[in-house]
Formats: structure tokens, C-alpha cells, sequence
């Protein structure tokens, strides 16, 4: 029976043994009852396990069990003590029950447990506490019956469990280590034949056994019946309960089992190492060349897009995965190898560097491979990132030439065109990019049937490039679309400039001309002192009307050209309904002020000329009997243009003109006058 099967039962401390004795040397048993009801059966199995301790040399010195029924019942003690005669009747020589002061003394006349003996086998006595050292010496009681003997239940039971574990591991272990020594030490045939048995290890590490051994064996020693240094708890595994002894019987044993085993182990580990080599040897160039390769070989594809190039990337990267662990293994086999090459017989050495070169050739094949497929899919993800960037750029230009222009001013327009034409030089930069990319992915594919290992790859290798190809022609073709339509915008946005251009320019002219008129309202107003002045007036004002004329001339030719452009552009010109009727009003309004001008100062020639001539008429002349036919003629010219200057002249928008006509009617009265007087003389 172990400690630990009835770990629960032990922990109630229904009995135990504290390592005190009698004065006969016999172990003292103690059991001590409580105020609840005691089970039986539980202290039946607690005094078995108890009295399976000690030695039979020990045993034939007897037992003396202390009862403690201070709170318990009679009817409890007087079982217990019956109970005794069927546990331990033989190996029981004095029971002491430790009775209550004054409690039991009626009872006790009904059943005398003296008078028992013959047929109970043993001695019982009704003892109080106190009177208990007249049986047993203080110095083996524990503290509760008033002894000095130092005992912890708690520190004795996790004892014995150590104990039993150990004993128990250390019995397993020795016989596991026979077995595998003894089957090392048969024929090389029969350890073939049984060489599956002597390959399994120990259930449990000799190294933590022997260790917990040691411990345990020095805790014994330091810790003798009834401690060796004062106050310490006692270990009842000491050489009384056979211990100690049995502790060290199991060490030794497990000491030279183990020293065995090590040998056996070390020239096992010789005799096998280089099978053992040469198996993970041919596991790794099996797997390269098999599953692996088959691996590399089903993944030819680049994927048609960022996620699907992603996708076989992370595919890839688990093939990877389990190379590596693959390449591990190649490493430490190397690492093996060398270390035999270095300290191996002459007739291995042939073997292993045949071995060695087999697994370097085939590893580095496979990692040159693999770093070939990551590099194309990585080209793959570049060429796949750069045509969906100019995706995004074309349908950003797309989008933008889609978008109808209606800007407000011909600056707005610039910008727009600035915007576009750079984001066409994107698109250029971005199609170069892709192109460069593209040919440097169809390089690396057209490397690719160089590691195929025999397996033809023409018809992946042409759906890779028909899809490469595919998309560097798709992208061409929209961006040749996106130039024709960005030239359309363009020339478009160009005739908007100038349209808006032409509309500014007649507004222009507009203000010219309102400045002519202007000009000539509140300027050209006299009409000369004589005939060339006169005339010279005239010759200007001609000219004056010719820019005037040019000036109309050049707005109207920029209104013509807005509404070609409108109708170009099949928008409304916002020249037609403003610009147009002011140019043609202030051009009628300069039209006949500028025809009022003209014949004030063809009146005024006419009047100087006549009366300049009959200026200079000499007297003696026979014709001067007509000066007063001519006098009247002049007198009339000068009231008519006298007359005129007094008229306003009236535009078309109710705009009421009064040139000044003051200082040439002084002229023309100092004219007639003068031309009266000298014909007066005549």
C-alpha cells in the first residue's frame, strides 16, 4: 500500500507513528480521537499502512498504543480498543488509553478492560495524561501527552511520499536500465532482432532520480531518531524503519545500472551515427527532390494582379517554410559530417564526403530555385503595382477629359491646361516605367526553363508573357485614347483662350471708342480763323474719323470671331447680347457727331473763302459793281452756319450735344462787318 493511494485518509491523522518508544524499545503507536465520530474503516486502513512500516525485527518487539479518548466518547474507545484485537493482536503489547479526569469512572465498573486480556491479547490500562510517564519517559511522548518529542504530521507524510516515490521511480528505472543493458550485451543479431526494444529510453531521467536520492538520503542522515540537533523535526525513514538502508541499497544500484547504460548509450551513439547520417542524408535529398521540386514546379504562375501576385507570394513564402526547415537539417547534417571527417576512420571518410557532396549539390540546386521563383514573383509584384498606378492615372485623366470645362476666365483655363498636360507627361513617365518593368519580368521568365529540370514550361511561360504583353498593349491603347482626347480638350481650352481673348479685346475697342467720341464732343469744337486753318481742321478731323473707323472696324471683326468660335465651341457668345449693341451705338452716335463736324467746317470753308476773296478784289476791277451780289452770298453762308451752330445735335440714346459755337460766330460777325465795310468804300 503507497502513501499517496490514500493521501486523503492519512491527512485526517487517525493514527501515527511519532518515532518515540517504550521502555521495552517498542515503537509507540498513537491514536488520536476527536470529538466527531471516528470511521472505522478509514482507521483501519491508516493502522494497516502504519504497521507495514517498520521491520520485522521491530514489529517483534511489540507496539504500545497511546488511545487519546480525552474528547471522544466511551462507547468510540472501547471500539478502537476492540478493533485493536483484529488489526494488530500479536505485535500489540499495552494499549494506554488516555482517559478525561473523573468521566469514565462509572463505566468503567461495567467492562474492565483487565479482565480482558487472555481473550484481547494485550494489556489495556485507563491512564490520565499526567500519570502517562509512569509507562513511556517524557522524552518519548509528543507534546500533547507532556513529553518533548518533537512531531509534525505534515513533514512526516510528505516524507514518506517523497520516499515512496522514489522508491518506486528508482525500482522502475533499475529495471528499464537491465533490460537495455543486458540487451546490449547480446549478438549483433539478436540486437537487430530486438532492436526496436533496446532503442526506447528511461520512463523517468536517471539524472533527476539519483538527484532526489541524494537528497533524500542526506535529509536521513542529517536528521536522525529523535533529531540531532535540538527542536528538529523527526524523519521516521531513518535505519530503525529501514530507510536509510534501503535509500542507499537503491543509490548504489542506480549508480551502477546508470554507469552501464552511459557505456551502452555512448557505443550505441557510435555504432549508429553514421547510419543515422546517412538516413537523414537521403531524407533530405528524397524530399528536395520529390515533394519539394514537385512544389516548385506547380507554381509557374505570376498572378494577373497586385492580390493574386501577393497571393503566390505568401504560397511561396510557405514553400519557403518548409525548406527551411529542410536547409536546418542540411546544416546540422554538414556540421555532423565534418566533425566525422575530422575524427573518422580512413575507410568512412570516402562515404562521407560522397554523402556530403550529395546533399550540398542538391541543397544548394533548390535554394538557387527557390531564390529564382521569389525574385520573378517580386518583378511580378513591381510590373503589377506600376500598371495599376497608371491605371489610376489614366482613369484620373479620363476622368478629368470627361468632365466638361466651363471656366470663368481665360487663366482658370491655363491652369486647366497646365493640369492636364502634366498629368499626360505622368502618364508618359508612368507607360515608360511599365514597359521597363515588363521587359525585366519577361527576361526572368524567359530564364525560367533553365531550372525546370526537364519539364516543359512553354505553355505556362506563354500565358506569362501573353499576360505581360496583354497588359503593356491594353495600357498603350488607352493611353493613345486619352492623347487624342487631350488634344481635342486641348485645342478646345485654346479656342476658350481665345475666345475670351476676342470678348475682351471688343470690349476694348468698345472704350476707344467711347474715348473718340468722347474726344471729339469735348474737343474738336472750333472751325479755324481763315480758310487753311479751316481746311487744315478738316484734314484732321478725316484722320480722327479713319482710327475712329479702325477702331470700329477691328470690334467688329472680334465679334465675328467670337460667335465662329461659339459655334465652334456650340456655346452662347456673351458678346452677341451686350458688347455688339454698345459698339454699334457709340458708333452712331460718333457717325453723326462726325458728320455734324464735317459740314460745320465745309460751312466754314466756304465762308472764308468768299470773304477772303472779296478782301483782296481791287477797285478799279469792272467787275466790282457785283460786290454786293457777292457781300449777300457771304452774309448768307454766315447766317446758315450761324444757324447751325446754334442747332444741338441729338444721339439715338436721348443724349442731348451743344457744341460751343461762341467764339466762331464772333468770327463770322467780324467777317460780315469787315466785308460791309470795304465794299462800302468801293
Amino acid at each position: 500500500m503507497e502513501a499517496s493511494v490514500i493521501l486523503p485518509i492519512l491527512k485526517k491523522k487517525l493514527a501515527f507513528l511519532s518515532g518515540g518508544k517504550d521502555r521495552r524499545s517498542g515503537l509507540i503507536l498513537t491514536i488520536p480521537l476527536c470529538l466527531e465520530q471516528t470511521n472505522m474503516d478509514e482507521l483501519s486502513v491508516t493502522l494497516d499502512y502504519l504497521l507495514s512500516i517498520p521491520s520485522e525485527k521491530c514489529k517483534a518487539r511489540g507496539f504500545t498504543v497511546i488511545v487519546d479518548g480525552r474528547k471522544s466518547q466511551w462507547n468510540v474507545v472501547k471500539t478502537v480498543v476492540l478493533m485493536l484485537q483484529n488489526v494488530v493482536p500479536a505485535e500489540v503489547s499495552l494499549v494506554c488509553v488516555v482517559k478525561p479526569d473523573e468521566f469514565w469512572d462509572k463505566k468503567v465498573t461495567h467492562f474492565c478492560f483487565w479482565k480482558e486480556k487472555d481473550r484481547l491479547g494485550f494489556e489495556v490500562i485507563l491512564v490520565s495524561a499526567n500519570k502517562l510517564t509512569r509507562y513511556i519517559e517524557p522524552c518519548q511522548l509528543t507534546e500533547d501527552f507532556g513529553g518533548s518529542l518533537t512531531y509534525d504530521h505534515m513533514d512526516w507524510l510528505n516524507k514518506r511520499l517523497v520516499f515512496e516515490k522514489f522508491t518506486k521511480e528508482s525500482t522502475s528505472l533499475l529495471d528499464e536500465l537491465a533490460l537495455i543493458n543486458n540487451g546490449s550485451d547480446k549478438g549483433n543479431q539478436q540486437e537487430k532482432e530486438r532492436s526496436v526494444d533496446l532503442n526506447f529510453l528511461p520512463s523517468v531521467d536517471p539524472e533527476t532520480v539519483l538527484q532526489t536520492g541524494h537528497e533524500l538520503l542526506s535529509e536521513l542522515q542529517q536528521r536522525r531518531f529523535n533529531g540531532s540537533d535540538g527542536g528538529v523535526s523527526w524523519s521516521p525513514m531513518d535505519d530503525e524503519l529501514l530507510a536509510q538502508p534501503q535509500v542507499m541499497k537503491l543509490l548504489d544500484s542506480l549508480r551502477e545500472q546508470y554507469t552501464r547504460y552511459q557505456e551502452v548509450c555512448r557505443q550505441r551513439s557510435k555504432r549508429t551515427q553514421l547510419e543515422e547520417i546517412q538516413q537523414k542524408v537521403m531524407q533530405v535529398v528524397n524530399w528536395l527532390e520529390g515533394p519539394g521540386s514537385e512544389q516548385l514546379r506547380a507554381q509557374w504562375g505570376i498572378g494577373d494582379s497586385i492580390r493574386a501576385s501577393q497571393a503566390l507570394q505568401q504560397k511561396h513564402e510557405e514553400i519557403e517554410s518548409q525548406h527551411s526547415e529542410w536547409f536546418a537539417v542540411y546544416v546540422e547534417l554538414n556540421q555532423q559530417i565534418a566533425a566525422l571527417l575530422n575524427a573518422g576512420d580512413e575507410e568512412d571518410l570516402v562515404e562521407l564526403k560522397s554523402l556530403q557532396q550529395q546533399l550540398s549539390d542538391v541543397c544548394y540546386r533548390q535554394a538557387s530555385q527557390l531564390e529564382f521563383r521569389q525574385n520573378l514573383l517580386q518583378a511580378a509584384l513591381e510590373f503589377h503595382g506600376v500598371a495599376q498606378d497608371l491605371s489610376q492615372q489614366l482613369d484620373g485623366l479620363l476622368g478629368m477629359l470627361c468632365v466638361d470645362v466651363a471656366p470663368a476666365d481665360g487663366a482658370s483655363i491655363q491652369q486647366t491646361l497646365k493640369l492636364l498636360e502634366e498629368k499626360l507627361k505622368s502618364v508618359d513617365v508612368g507607360l515608360q516605367g511599365l514597359r521597363e518593368k515588363g521587359q525585366g519580368l519577361l527576361d526572368q521568365i524567359s530564364n525560367q526553363a533553365s531550372w525546370a529540370y526537364g519539364k516543359d514550361v512553354t505553355i505556362e511561360n506563354k500565358e506569362n508573357v501573353d499576360h505581360i504583353q496583354g497588359v503593356m498593349e491594353d495600357m498603350q491603347l488607352r493611353k493613345q485614347r486619352c492623347e487624342d482626347m487631350v488634344d481635342v480638350r486641348r485645342l478646345k481650352m485654346l479656342q476658350m483662350v481665345q475666345l475670351f481673348k476676342c470678348e475682351e479685346d471688343a470690349a476694348q475697342a468698345v472704350e476707344w471708342l467711347s474715348e473718340l467720341l468722347d474726344a471729339l464732343l469735348k474737343t474738336h469744337i472750333r472751325l479755324g480763323d481763315d480758310a487753311q486753318e479751316t481746311k487744315v481742321l478738316l484734314e484732321k478731323h478725316r484722320k480722327f474719323v479713319d482710327v475712329a473707323q479702325s477702331t470700329y472696324d477691328y470690334g467688329r471683326q472680334l465679334l465675328q470671331a467670337t460667335v465662329v468660335l461659339c459655334q465652334s465651341l456650340r456655346c452662347t457668345s456673351r458678346s452677341s447680347g451686350d458688347t455688339l449693341p454698345r459698339l454699334n451705338r457709340v458708333w452712331k452716335q460718333f457717325t453723326i457727331a462726325s458728320e455734324e463736324r464735317v459740314h460745320r467746317l465745309e460751312m466754314a470753308i466756304a465762308f472764308h473763302s468768299n470773304a477772303e476773296k472779296i478782301l483782296q478784289d481791287c477797285p478799279e476791277e469792272p467787275e466790282a459793281i457785283n460786290d454786293e451780289e457777292q457781300f449777300d452770298e457771304i452774309e448768307a453762308v454766315g447766317k446758315s452756319l450761324l444757324d447751325r451752330l446754334t442747332v444741338p445735335v441729338v444721339y439715338p440714346d436721348g443724349m442731348i450735344g451743344q457744341p460751343d459755337g461762341g467764339q466762331m460766330r464772333s468770327i463770322i460777325y467780324f467777317e460780315v462787318d469787315r466785308t460791309r465795310h470795304s465794299s462800302i468804300n468801293k
